[in-house]
């Protein structure tokens, strides 16, 4: 028989459902959130009360998108954590009551997981053992992958997520949020001429702070001498600061890589949709003679096909959860 699983995703801002059949993705449906953007980001309580008027639609077309019905579902799994926790009941209790009513289990997920084994849905496949650099608003890490159950953080962020960094720096050259995309766009008409400082620090874990600070006292400086600066080269200093940020991960992939002799390379979270990312890497790999791999653009920012495989993985495994488990603002895996 077929193993059938919905997944839900509201760890955040987006209210999505997916369906899944024996690991194959039938439907990926994702509600975005606009109301955030007059306040230069998420504002919790928002964001819980949309899920709450989107969910319903969104597993409802996510099921009818994918020809399943409610009564041939196996399991539904949902993100646990980490997350905003308002936004994450919304999706932890929907699933629970469904599952209840339907008498299957539910699988809960853990988000950073998830996003890494976005990487195991569509082909070509990365082979065990991975390594995949997660870059998202909220976290930056480099995970070695020996199996979808045996995932393991080697390296992360000291303070600012990548994504943080962006959008901060969108911020300080006054472009409105989410400004990470919008410095993507700027930065394929520019050139990084302007040079910022990469962080030296030891091992494998990152730090954004002292780049934005450095960014900060950059603006300040240079609109001091001319009101006009930002406007008249914002294409180059956003294509600087998209060369910089970008530098400080590979860099530190491409350490992890020789570390631990991995050549099998993946990306993974909402800043994997960055074309400087994505085409650096691909460079990279190329010179480095790696296999990379990076997710359709679907699978990048939060969605719940991420939550569907993962959730599959764990059937297999017969990782269930009791109605009892908790969520959970912030947990490791």
């Amino acid at each position: 028989m077929p193993v059938k699983i919905l997944a839900i995703e509201s760890s955040c801002d987006e209210t999505a459902a997916s369906v899944c059949v024996d690991g194959k993705i039938l439907s990926n449906v994702i509600a975005n959130q606009t109301v955030h953007a007059q306040y230069g980001g998420v504002v919790p309580e928002l964001a819980s009360r949309a899920h709450m008027q989107n969910i319903v639609p969104v597993v409802d077309a996510a099921l009818k998108k994918a020809s399943v019905s409610l009564k041939e579902l196996n399991a539904i799994a949902f993100t646990k954590s980490p997350g905003l926790i308002g936004s994450l009941l919304v999706g932890s209790q929907f699933a629970k009551s469904l599952a209840l009513s339907l008498d299957i289990p539910v699988i809960g997920v853990h988000h950073m997981q998830a996003h890494v084994l976005a990487n195991l849905i569509d082909e070509p496949r990365p082979a065990f053992p991975f390594l995949c650099l997660t870059v998202s608003g909220g976290h930056t890490q480099i995970v070695q992958c020996k199996s979808p159950s045996d995932l393991v953080v080697i390296g992360e962020t000291l303070d600012d997520a990548a994504g943080e960094a962006f959008d901060k720096s969108a911020k300080l050259l006054g472009l409105p949020y989410p400004g990470g995309p919008l410095i993507d766009t700027y930065a394929a008409k520019g050139v990084a001429r302007f040079n910022f400082p990469e962080p030296q620090i030891p091992g494998l874990d990152f730090s954004f702070s002292g780049l934005k600070t450095a960014i900060l006292y950059f603006i300040r400086d240079n609109e001091a001498k001319d009101k006009n600066f930002l406007q008249q080269n914002i294409n180059d200093i956003c294509a600087s600061i998209q060369s910089r940020i970008v530098s400080i991960l590979l860099n530190k992939l491409k350490r992890a890589a020789d570390q631990t002799g991995i050549r099998e390379i993946c990306v993974a979270g909402g800043v994997s949709a960055n074309s400087g990312l994505r085409s650096s890497l691909t460079g990279m790999g190329i010179r480095e003679k790696w296999n990379t791999y990076i997710p359709a653009f679907q699978y990048c920012t939060d969605n719940a096909a991420m939550i569907a495989i993962t959730g599959y993985f764990k059937f297999l495994n017969k990782e269930f959860d009791e109605l009892d488990v908790r969520i959970s603002a912030r947990a490791d895996f």
